[in-house]
C-alpha cells in the first residue's frame, strides 16, 4: 500500500496493519510480553495500540547477541559491508510509504516531515555504506629506523537510546556509522514511539544484515534504558534527549568509562540584521520553529531581530503564524501535534508563566485541537514579542512551537545575546554582509551555524553541540568517530 493508501486507511478504522510486538533480538521478534504500554497516537489522543515492556533479563540478552554478533562483524571484508549497507538503503525506500505513516500516527509529526525523515534515513545508510571501505590509518614518519602506522578499529557493542522526536532517523543517524565501522548495536526507542525501530531492524535483517548485529528491545528508560546505559559490555552509548536525562545518563556510563555521545538541548538563536530581507527572515523564523511543532533540539527558537527590522518581520510572521491550523499529521497540515499530554502541559505551563511575568505574547499561546476533529494534543503557535535576557522563555528550552524575540542595536550586543544561554546547538544568521556573517559564525559558540537559510546542511556535515548542548559529533565524516578507536603499531626496521 502506498502512503496515501495507508493514511486514508488508518484515518478510517483507526488501526495500523502488521504492527510489530515483542522485541527484535537475534534477528526475530521474541514473543510478546505479559506487560504491556499503551501506544498515543497524537493527533487523535487516543491509543492505538500496545507494545512490549522490556526488564533487565530481556536486555541483558540483546546485549550478549550483539556481543557475539560484533565478533563475527568486525571480520567481514568492508566491502561486503558497504554492499549490505547499500541494500538497507534500498529497502527503506521500498518502505517508505509504510514507514513515514507509521512515523506520523507514533509521533504526531506530519507526512511531509515524516517521508523526509525516511528518506534521510535512507540517504544515511548509503553515506555511510560508502565510508566503510574507507576507514584508513595513516602512515606516520618516524625516520629511518621505524615504520610506524594507525589503523581504526571498531568498539565492539553500542547502545542507542532513540528520542521520541525523530524515532527514524535518529536511529538511522547512529546505526548507519555503528555498522560501517564493524559495530553491533542495542537500541531502546522512546516510550512514546517505539515502532519504526522495531520495523527498520526487521527490514535490516531483511536486506542481509545479519542475525543478532542489530537488536531493539523496548521498555522505560528507567529499566532497559538504565541497564543499557550501565551494562560494561556496551562499549559506546550514543543518547539524545533531554539535558537531566542525558547528566542520568553520563552517571550511569562512568563507572565502566563507557564512551559516551551527548546529543541534547537546545535553544537556537536565528539572528537577522537590519540589512536582511524582512520576508526571508520571517519565513525561514516560521520554518525554524514550527517545523515539527517546535518538537527540535535544533529549533530556531530565539528570534535575535535587529531593532530596525523588528515591526516588519514580525507583522510578516505573526500574520502567517495565525493562519496556521495544526491538524492530524495523516491531513497534510503545515504543523502537527504535539508528542504526549505530558509535554502539552509543559508548554503550557511555560507559556502560562510568560503570561503572568507580563509577557508580550503576540500570537497564540494556549493549547488547542485539530480543527478539524476537535481531537489531538496541539498548541497553538506561538511568538512571544521583545524579552529580556534572562527571561525564562528565552533561557530555558520549551521545546514547543513557542518563539522568543528579542531585539539588538549593535553587531556586539547582537552576539552576546545568542551566546547568552547555557545551550550552544546550531545559530544562524541573516545578512547580506558576507564579512558580518563569517564574524557571527566564527564567534558564536555552537557546533553548527547557518547563514541565510536556516536548515541549511545536510547529513553530510557533523551535528552536535557545546555547553549543555551535549558533546560529540554524529552525521558527517566525524559520525564513525565514535564507533572506532585508534591504534598506533611502531615496527622496528632494525636488522
Amino acid at each position: 500500500m502506498t502512503a496515501e493508501e495507508l493514511a486514508k486507511d488508518y484515518l478510517t478504522s483507526g488501526r495500523f496493519p502488521d504492527l510489530p510486538d515483542g522485541h527484535f533480538i537475534g534477528g526475530r521478534f521474541t514473543p510478546a510480553s505479559n506487560r504491556k504500554m499503551a501506544s498515543f497516537d497524537p493527533g487523535r489522543a487516543e491509543a492505538f495500540a500496545e507494545f512490549s515492556l522490556g526488564d533487565d533479563t530481556e536486555m541483558d540478552r540483546a546485549i550478549g547477541t550483539a556481543e557475539k554478533a560484533a565478533r563475527h562483524w568486525r571480520q567481514v571484508k568492508p566491502a561486503e559491508r558497504c554492499r549490505l549497507l547499500n541494500d538497507v538503503a534500498r529497502i527503506l525506500r521500498e518502505n517508505a510509504g509504510r514507514l513515514a505513516v507509521l512515523e506520523v500516527i507514533d509521533s504526531g509529526k506530519t507526512l511531509a516531515e515524516a517521508s523526509g525523515d525516511v528518506q534521510s534515513s535512507a540517504r544515511l545508510f548509503e553515506y555511510y555504506a560508502g565510508a566503510a571501505d574507507k576507514l584508513d590509518g595513516r602512515s606516520v614518519n618516524l625516520g629511518p629506523e621505524y615504520t610506524a602506522f594507525t589503523v581504526r578499529e571498531p568498539v565492539g557493542v553500542t547502545g542507542h537510546i532513540i528520542p521520541w522526536n525523530y524515532p527514524t532517523s535518529t536511529f538511522a543517524r547512529g546505526v548507519a556509522p555503528a555498522l560501517a565501522a564493524g559495530c553491533s548495536v542495542v537500541a531502546k526507542p522512546a516510550e512514546t514511539t517505539p515502532y519504526t525501530a522495531l520495523v527498520m531492524a526487521e527490514l535490516l535483517c531483511e536486506a542481509g544484515v545479519p542475525e543478532g548485529l542489530v537488536n531493539v528491545v523496548t521498555g522505560l528508560g528507567t529499566d532497559v534504558g538504565a541497564k543499557l546505559a550501565r551494562d560494561p559490555r556496551v562499549k559506546q552509548l550514543t543518547f539524545t534527549g533531554s539535558v537531566s536525562t542525558g547528566i542520568d545518563v553520563a552517571r550511569m556510563t562512568a563507572p565502566n568509562v563507557t564512551r559516551l555521545t551527548l546529543e541534547l538541548g537546545g535553544k537556537s538563536p536565528l539572528i537577522a540584521f537590519e540589512d536582511a530581507d524582512p520576508e526571508k527572515v520571517a519565513d525561514g523564523t516560521y520554518w525554524a520553529i514550527f517545523s515539527n511543532s517546535g518538537q527540535i533540539c535544533s529549533a530556531g527558537s530565539r528570534l535575535i531581530l535587529h531593532r530596525a527590522i523588528r515591526d516588519d518581520v514580525l507583522a510578516i510572521l505573526t500574520e502567517r503564524a495565525l493562519r496556521l491550523r495544526p491538524a492530524h499529521g495523516l491531513t497534510s497540515p503545515e504543523m502537527g501535534a504535539i508528542n504526549s499530554a505530558r509535554h502539552l502541559a509543559r508548554i503550557k505551563a511555560h507559556v502560562d508563566a510568560a503570561r503572568v511575568r507580563g509577557a508580550n505574547i503576540l500570537t497564540g499561546g494556549d493549547v488547542t485541537t485539530d480543527w478539524q476533529t476537535g481531537k489531538g494534543w496541539f498548541f497553538q503557535p506561538t511568538v512571544i514579542a521583545d524579552l529580556g535576557p534572562k527571561d525564562p522563555a528565552v533561557q530555558e528550552e520549551i521545546f514547543g512551537p513557542v518563539l522568543a524575540v528579542q531585539t539588538f542595536e549593535t553587531e556586539l550586543e547582537a552576539i552576546a545575546l545568542a551566546n547568552g544561554t547555557d545551550f550552544g546547538l546550531i545559530a544562524s544568521v541573516y545578512t547580506k554582509d558576507v564579512g558580518r556573517a563569517m564574524r557571527i559564525a566564527n564567534a558564536m559558540d555552537c557546533g553548527q551555524v547557518s547563514v541565510n537559510d536556516y536548515w541549511a546542511g545536510g547529513l553530510e556535515l557533523p551535528f552536535g553541540g557545546n555547553k549543555k548542548s551535549g558533546y560529540g559529533r554524529e552525521k558527517g565524516w566525524e559520525g564513525l568517530d565514535a564507533y572506532t578507536k585508534v591504534k598506533a603499531i611502531t615496527i622496528s626496521n632494525a636488522g
